[in-house]
C-alpha cells in the first residue's frame, strides 16, 4: 500500500496536492468538492492590502495622485467594496468552508507593507484558518529604491506577522531575487515556516487595436514547471522551511517531478480551473501508480531524490547544465 502522507507547516496531509490561492475557494461546496476529489489542503483566495485600506487617507492620495492628468487612471483600480467580496466577507468565507471540511484551510494575503493588514493576519487566524500563506506581490518601480530596502521590507513583514499570531506562516515568493537561497534563509530566520515557489505575476498584454493594457488572465501550462522544479531541487536540504512548489503542475507527473526535487507539497490552480476539481482524484491516481511502478512505497521515500543534494553532479542544475543543454541543440541543426 503506497503511503500519500506528508506534513505541511506542521499540519498532517493525506497526500502532496494542494489547492493554491484562486477563486475556487469563494464558494464552499466547491471546497467541498475538493476535499471529495481528494485534494488535502485548500489555499484560500487572496485578501489584498489594498482592500484594508482603501478607506484611508493615504489610499485615496495615491489612486488620486495623477488623475488630474489621465482621467482613464481612475479606473485602474475595482470596485474594492466588493472586489474578493470584502475582508468582512472573506473571514465568514474561512469560517464556512472551516465548517465544511475537514482538511486543513490556510489562508492569504497578498501585500507588502508591515502597517495595517498585519493586523488582519490575527483576525485571519481567528477566523480558523489552519495556516496563513502571505503572498507578497510587490513590483519595484522605484529608482531609489535598492535591493537591500526591498528585501528588509520582506523580514520585517514576516516579523511582524509572526508577532500576530500562533498559526505556521508561509512566504510565497517571486523568482526574481539576485540571492534566492539568502533571501530564503533571511525569512527563515525572521519566523517563516514555509516558503512556496513562485508567485506567478499576471503579465499585462498590450491592445494594439484600442491602445491601452490589456490585464487578461492566462493560465499556466506544465512548461512552467521548469523554473521551480530547477530552485526546489537546489533548495533543497538546505533549508530548514517547508517548501511547496506551485506554477506548472498540470498532471500527476508533473506531481512526481516536484516531490523528488524536494517539494514537501505541490499546489494546483490552473488546472482545476481549467478542467474541474475533479482532476484531482485523476492527478493522485497517476502520482500513486508511477510511485507503485517504481517501487516507491511513501512519499518522505521519494521526496529529494533528484534534488541537488543527492545527486553525484549536482552542477546539473547549475551552469554546467546550460552549456550541455546547447551542446545538445547544436547537434541537432542541420
Amino acid at each position: 500500500m503506497t503511503d500519500l502522507k506528508t506534513k505541511y507547516l506542521g499540519l498532517d496531509l493525506k497526500n502532496p496536492l494542494v489547492a493554491s490561492a484562486s477563486a475556487l475557494s469563494k464558494r464552499t461546496p466547491r471546497v467541498k468538492q475538493m476535499e471529495e476529489a481528494g485534494i488535502s489542503a485548500v489555499v484560500m483566495y487572496s485578501l489584498f492590502e489594498e482592500q484594508l485600506v482603501h478607506d484611508s487617507l493615504a489610499f485615496d492620495y495615491f489612486m488620486e495622485r495623477g488623475t488630474e492628468r489621465f482621467a482613464e487612471s481612475l479606473d485602474y483600480f475595482p470596485n474594492l467594496d466588493r472586489y474578493n467580496v470584502g475582508p468582512d466577507g472573506y473571514l465568514e468565507q474561512i469560517r464556512k468552508n472551516k465548517e465544511a471540511v475537514s482538511i486543513p484551510v490556510i489562508g492569504s494575503l497578498n501585500g507588502v507593507s508591515n502597517s495595517g493588514w498585519v493586523e488582519y493576519a490575527a483576525e485571519i487566524e481567528q477566523a480558523g484558518a489552519d495556516a496563513l500563506e502571505l503572498n507578497t506581490y510587490y513590483i519595484p518601480t522605484n529608482p531609489r529604491m535598492t535591493a537591500a530596502d526591498l528585501e528588509q521590507n520582506y523580514v520585517d513583514l514576516v516579523k511582524a506577522v509572526k508577532a500576530k499570531v500562533q498559526i505556521p506562516v508561509a512566504v510565497k515568493l517571486s523568482p526574481f531575487f539576485t540571492a534566492l537561497p539568502n533571501m530564503i534563509a533571511r525569512l527563515v530566520e525572521a519566523g517563516a515556516d514555509g516558503v512556496v515557489l513562485f508567485n506567478r505575476f499576471i503579465q499585462p498584454d498590450l491592445d494594439i487595436e484600442k491602445l491601452e493594457v490589456d490585464p487578461t488572465l492566462h493560465l499556466s501550462t506544465s512548461a512552467e514547471l521548469l523554473l521551480p522544479l530547477r530552485w526546489m531541487a537546489l533548495l533543497s536540504g538546505q533549508t530548514t522551511a517547508d517548501l511547496a512548489l506551485t506554477t506548472g503542475v498540470h498532471t500527476g507527473l508533473d506531481m512526481v517531478k516536484a516531490i523528488i526535487a524536494g517539494a514537501t507539497v505541490t499546489m494546483v490552480a490552473s488546472e482545476f480551473i481549467a478542467q474541474s476539481v475533479g482532476r484531482a482524484a485523476e492527478m493522485l491516481a497517476e502520482f500513486e501508480n508511477w510511485m507503485t511502478a517504481y517501487q516507491y512505497d511513501s512519499v518522505e521515500k521519494l521526496r529529494g531524490v533528484l534534488s541537488a543534494k543527492n545527486l553525484q553532479n549536482p552542477g546539473a542544475f547549475e551552469r554546467a547544465n546550460y552549456m550541455k543543454a546547447l551542446q545538445s541543440f547544436d547537434n541537432k541543426l542541420p
